[in-house]
């Protein structure tokens, strides 16, 4: 009997294909300035099913929503509007990524080809050594500067870190050092983009190139400083006058309508969350406050995720926002503000006892008596490592803070 059932499967497996399949793609955004963006890509087949996990550094994004028609792909991304529309080809597969913007419709070329190296560098000379913490100056092309803190680690030839600056950090970046040369990219679905530089005999860092989507692209330059910092709060909103509490009531995304007057808050501190569901440093956010909401509501800890979003169309948000929420097993209501991320006057629209919002995410803190006691902008996420273990550490003080006060 036992004998038969391995005959059984075998001959599924012959008339059907492998039980489970794996394969790695170098996958590549092509841009027409040649600093192209690399990210990694594991499929698995399942009873004839895709399923696909972007990789960068520890990052893993699961994408299960793959339609195949004969030789073509439409690979839904995760939280945001993007998709890979692809075909089938010789060495994998080759198409265009779009996604929708607040400006517009955006498309670029992308090929992924089948092997698991991710960034590739053929440079003579030793490695050098880019790990620690380093003080960036960024260029932008209206000759604007702005000091971002770097932080990347090195293995050999492997690197991985991110960019902190006070609205948020550049998520997982990853990639490879050969002689005196690095580059580092990441793709997350809404956000593509490539950073290359190289290091001087001096021990600065110059020559340094960001790119970003389809053609913006910044330059600079770094020297190490272990003790580099970012200060949030310059980019933090601030009660407008002596106002001390806000007063807003939204839709969440059963149209049901939420007030920060409900009974629900009254008497506890309650995390006013900015966001949008086309943010990754939201999304980084999301899944620490869903966490720490699961396991603190006990204690008389509220949360309310406000969302401004790409779309107008309640419907659209909606859906957007529901799969963001689903992702992340969110408890705590999430409300649509009918205002585009975009509105010069999001704030005024939304919020009129703030200053402007000037970093998705943002957080303000209200007290057990209902007034705005803290602000929060931007957000570190696990990318930082150490930054990210501290901010924890300040959020929680901060919560105990607000419950031991009125």
């Amino acid at each position: 009997m036992r004998l038969k059932n391995y005959q059984l499967i075998f001959l599924f497996v012959m008339l059907n294909g492998s039980l489970f399949a794996q394969q790695y793609y170098r996958a590549e955004v092509k841009r027409k300035d040649g600093y192209h963006i690399v990210f990694s890509v594991e499929e698995k087949r399942s009873a004839g099913k895709l399923q696909w996990t972007i990789i960068n550094d520890t990052e893993r994004i699961l994408i299960n929503q793959i339609q195949q028609l004969g030789d073509s792909l439409l690979v839904d991304l995760p939280f945001f509007e993007a998709q890979l529309k692809l075909k089938m080809s010789q060495a994998g597969y080759q198409g265009e990524w779009y996604k929708k913007t607040a400006t517009g419709d955006q498309y670029m070329p992308v090929v992924l080809e089948k092997g698991r190296s991710r960034n590739v560098l053929n440079l003579p000379g030793k490695n050098k050594d880019f790990n620690g913490r380093w003080r960036a100056t960024f260029h932008k092309p209206d000759g604007r500067q702005s000091q971002i803190l770097a932080e990347f680690r090195q293995n050999g030839k492997n690197i991985s870190g991110t960019f902190l600056t006070p609205t948020g950090d550049y998520r997982f970046l990853e990639g490879t050092v050969a002689g005196d040369s690095m580059v580092l990219s990441t793709f997350d679905g809404t956000h593509a983009f490539f950073f290359g530089a190289h290091l001087n005999e001096n021990g600065t860092i110059d020559r340094g190139v960001f790119a970003s989507g389809p053609e913006y692209l910044e330059t600079w330059t770094a020297i190490k400083d272990s003790k580099m910092t970012i200060d949030e709060s310059t980019a933090a909103m601030q009660l407008r006058g002596d106002v001390r509490n806000l007063d807003f009531a939204f839709p969440d995304l059963d149209s049901n309508l939420v007030s920060i007057h409900d009974d629900r808050y009254k008497g506890k501190v309650v995390v006013i969350q900015i966001m949008g569901s086309w943010c990754p440093n939201c999304m980084d956010e999301t899944a620490f406050l869903s966490q720490y909401y699961r396991q603190n509501k006990q204690r008389g800890v509220e949360v309310i995720g406000l969302a401004y979003e790409y779309t107008l169309d309640f419907a659209k948000a909606s859906r957007n926002l529901r799969r963001f929420k689903d992702k992340f097993n969110v408890e705590y209501p999430m409300l649509i503000t009918g205002v585009l991320s975009s509105d010069t006057l999001r704030t005024e629209k939304t919020l009129p006892q703030m200053t402007p919002i000037k970093a998705f995410p943002s957080m303000i803190f209200i007290g057990k008596d209902g007034t705005v006691k803290k602000t929060h902008a931007g957000y570190s996420g696990p990318a930082t490592g150490v930054h990210h273990e501290i901010f924890k550490k300040e959020f929680e003080a901060e919560i105990k803070l607000l419950l031991e006060g009125n």
